[in-house]
């Protein structure tokens, strides 16, 4: 295992007054031991304590031959992975388990008294992976200059009559191109009317004149997930369609400008949200201002006006404000910063002007 990143999850354990741990999440386990396991229906966990004797256990139906610095212990089909698990825990303490630990195992090891209680520690974990090291910000600058490439070149692709689906079937070519893993998440591309609705997937509509294109979009590379929005418009852009464009991209920069350590998430959403208040589209901006990003394309953490927590070197995050009018248009600006020790990094590149595609 990484024994700093180890290192990491014991201290916050001990923080929490946590004693030993159950992880389950399969991107956490990767994140500790560098090795990608889907475990289907089947478990595969580590078990984490402060005395030092952590376990991992897996299905002998998976293949782990390589030494992850921590001892396996391995069970077949025809064995009970719970009973098992709960001849390592210490009975008289309380078990930590992850947010996704199916009940299906949690049930029987609460049967078998393997704790004596069980609580939700995924913040243990979860706080250690929001703090990227070295490493992990390099592979994110990267796979940013990716999805940076890959939005250039889709721009140059927009025409008139193209449906939506069609826009993202040439992002599908794009990616392989750049030699991208695939995607962090599904495309979202909205012509006009469809940019203002919330989570839309592409469909057959087409382009038309005075249409804005909202574009959400993410590659994966070396492990590690982009996410950006840009919004353009086709041949030309109503008055009021730039007035919120302009009042957006105002809102993202600004945002972007007050992130440095020690700043409330709840301080960073409501720089972004005053200034669309303030021009009266405050009922128009229905989402928080961003999510933490990763190894997942939503981690733990967010940039919203419920979360107090402040932000830390190391953080990587969205700042996405957005104005949707409902029945018209929608305009969202998306980039990626990485908080620094004194200020932040905003890792996406491509331009923020406002842009009028074949005018």
């Amino acid at each position: 295992m990484d024994s700093k990143r180890l290192k990491n999850v014991l201290a916050n354990m001990e923080n929490t007054g946590i004693s030993q741990i159950l992880i389950s999440d399969p991107f956490s386990i990767f994140y500790l031991t560098g090795r990608r396991i889907d475990p289907g229906e089947r478990f595969v966990g580590i078990y984490l304590n402060k005395n030092g004797t952590h376990k991992m256990f897996i299905n002998k139906l998976f293949t782990v031959p390589e030494d992850l610095g921590i001892e396996k212990i391995w069970y077949s089909d025809r064995e009970d992975g719970m009973e098992l698990l709960g001849k390592y825990t210490d009975h008289s303490l309380p078990l930590g388990v992850d947010k996704i630990f199916p009940a299906r195992f949690l049930i029987p090891l609460m049967e078998y008294k393997a704790a004596s209680f069980y609580i939700n520690a995924s913040s243990c974990v979860d706080e250690a992976r929001a703090l990227k090291d070295g490493e992990e910000q390099e592979k994110m600058r990267a796979v940013s200059r990716m999805n940076d490439k890959a939005m250039e070149e889709l721009q140059k692709r927009i025409r008139g009559g193209m449906t939506e689906l069609e826009l993202s079937s040439e992002l599908d070519k794009i990616y392989k191109e750049l030699g991208s893993e695939g995607y962090s998440f599904k495309t979202l591309v909205g012509f006009g009317a469809n940019a203002a609705k919330g989570h839309h997937e592409p469909d057959r509509t087409k382009l038309q004149e005075g249409d804005c294109v909202l574009i959400d979009m993410g590659c994966k590379k070396d492990d590690y997930c982009a996410d950006m929005t840009r919004t353009f418009f086709y041949q030309y852009a109503a008055p009021q369609h730039k007035k919120i464009y302009e009042i957006v991209k105002r809102a993202n920069e600004e945002a972007e400008a007050v992130i440095k350590p020690g700043v409330r998430f709840c301080d960073i959403d409501k720089t972004a949200r005053d200034i669309i208040e303030k021009e009266g589209y405050g009922d128009c901006f229905t989402h928080r201002l961003g999510h933490f990003i990763g190894l997942e394309v939503h981690e733990q953490g967010d940039v919203s006006a419920a979360n107090t927590a402040v932000a830390k070197s190391g953080m990587i995050f969205s700042v996405e404000p957005g104005i949707y009018l409902e029945g018209e248009t929608g305009v969202r600006i998306e980039d990626l910063v990485l908080v620094t020790e004194n200020g932040c990094e905003i890792l996406n590149h491509y331009s923020k002007k406002m842009q009028t595609i074949g005018s």
